[in-house]
């Protein structure tokens, strides 16, 4: 499965995520903080989408989400579709 999420609250504007069989295989987030979101796509590579989203959700920076969290948001998404 691939999933383009927009964003929001973040300085990243989507993230991109491929899926197979509910493990994650990559992840590019599109602006943001490039160290970043290249040191948060490294870490879920190959991470079951459950153990992302435990890990992830509810992490905040300069508001009430982060690119960590909306990446847990957007893998939400996709496990209710």
């Amino acid at each position: 499965m691939l999933l383009s999420y927009a964003t929001t609250g973040t300085c990243a504007k989507r993230i991109d995520i491929h899926i197979e069989e509910g493990v994650i295989v990559d992840t590019s987030f599109i602006d943001g903080c490039a160290g970043n979101t290249q040191a948060v796509s490294a870490l879920v590579k190959g991470m079951a989408v459950t153990e992302a989203v435990r890990r992830l959700k509810g992490i905040t920076c300069q508001g009430d989400t982060s690119c960590p969290d909306q990446l847990a948001r957007a893998l939400e998404s996709a496990s209710e579709n």
